[in-house]
């Protein structure tokens, strides 16, 4: 069976990033068609053969995506999967618009329906005047996402919260399989980092301040509490409101993001997001995990036994949680147990079992 993988673009790591690479496992004949490739952002993805569209050639889409996002549909469309059985899109975005003909399927890993159209657009687009003027683009790009929407055979969503999304915003029905967790090393030297700080693992920058990442830095600020953020792009937003007690850190290997999660008394996980990947990361360390009660985390942290919730997403509610959280109360192996539900072997057969029944005995 001839595989293809579809993902939005190819310039930065995250959780998506890691699904690729499970994906790629299953099917590692698959080359990885996008939008844009970035080979010195996106070093993770020389394990594929990349094919680009039009935009790989015009000036800054690479490292300035979000001002190209009328063109992605048209990037999309003109790809030709003709001598494929199945083509495999992973996207937030458009990726999903790709299209296929006769005996070639479509399955969709969905991520989240674009973010900055639907669930996210009003975080987006808060400023009054800039929403008004992009009212009309808006508008089109929703028909236009929701018409492509309508392409693939099949949704697979990567948590309930998704799915519910889906639902909303697509009228199409998917179903869940939670993304694997790439086991991260085991740390041969725990010693090398203080043990007394709360940890944030995140994407860092003003179009994705929707984690808000903000908050944690705000409220361990205010109680001068010690705080380590880790993760790739512009942190100068955040270093404007960070007291001494909070460090910063950038490309960290695996080996030292094991450290740091091993080492952490928790992770503070303070957006809304559609899974969580971190949050699972964290657990296979045995480490509990702070977390505002909405989005993937309801699905992945068990209430007083593997973290705690706080009820608003504002630095008072994050002060009452930290203030309150007591690390010796968690058991280390019940959050371990919690991690083995998000583990590869399972992602892989239930993939598996969704492409067997979509191209009939061809896996």
């Amino acid at each position: 069976m001839k595989v293809a993988i579809v993902y939005d673009r190819v310039n930065k790591w995250g959780g998506a990033e890691r699904v690729l690479l499970t994906l790629h496992k299953i099917f590692p004949k698959a080359p990885l068609y996008t939008s844009v490739y970035d080979k010195k952002n996106a070093s993770w993805a020389n394990i594929f053969h990349v094919k680009t569209s039009f935009l790989q050639y015009v000036p800054f889409a690479k490292s300035h995506h979000e001002f190209f996002a009328p063109l992605m549909p048209f990037a999309f469309a003109l790809f030709s999967f003709k001598e494929y059985d199945l083509v495999i899109s992973v996207t937030s975005e458009y990726a999903k618009g790709v299209i296929t003909t006769g005996k070639t399927k479509h399955l969709c890993l969905c991520l989240t329906p674009t973010r900055y159209l639907w669930s996210g657009y009003h975080h987006y687009f808060h400023n009054k005047i800039f929403r008004q003027v992009t009212h009309p683009l808006v508008f089109l790009l929703r028909k236009w996402d929701t018409y492509i929407a309508s392409l693939p055979d099949q949704y697979i969503a990567i948590s309930q919260e998704v799915q519910k999304r889906i639902q909303k915003y697509y009228h199409r029905k998917s179903v869940v399989i939670y993304p694997a967790v790439t086991k991260l090393p085991k740390p041969e030297n725990t010693n090398l980092f203080e043990k007394n700080y709360f940890l944030v693992v995140s994407r860092l920058s003003r179009f994705t301040s929707y984690k808000r990442v903000d908050l944690a830095v705000a409220a361990a600020t205010k109680l001068g509490a010690s705080l380590i953020v880790v993760g790739n792009g512009d942190s100068s937003y955040l270093k404007e409101i960070a007291g001494p007690t909070i460090q910063f850190m950038q490309k960290t290997t695996d080996a030292e993001l094991a450290r740091l999660y091993a080492n952490c008394k928790a992770l503070i996980f303070p957006g809304r997001e559609d899974f969580g990947l971190t949050m699972v990361e964290a657990l296979s360390f045995g480490k509990p995990v702070i977390a505002y009660k909405a989005g993937g985390a309801l699905e992945i942290v068990k209430p007083g036994k593997t973290g705690t919730f706080f009820k608003s997403q504002t630095e008072s509610s994050l002060v009452k949680a930290l203030k309150s959280f007591r690390e010796d109360s968690y058991n280390s192996s019940i959050c371990r147990k919690q991690a083995l539900r998000f583990v590869e072997k399972i992602f892989q057969r239930e993939i598996k079992k969704v492409v067997k029944s979509l191209v009939k005995n061809k896996i």
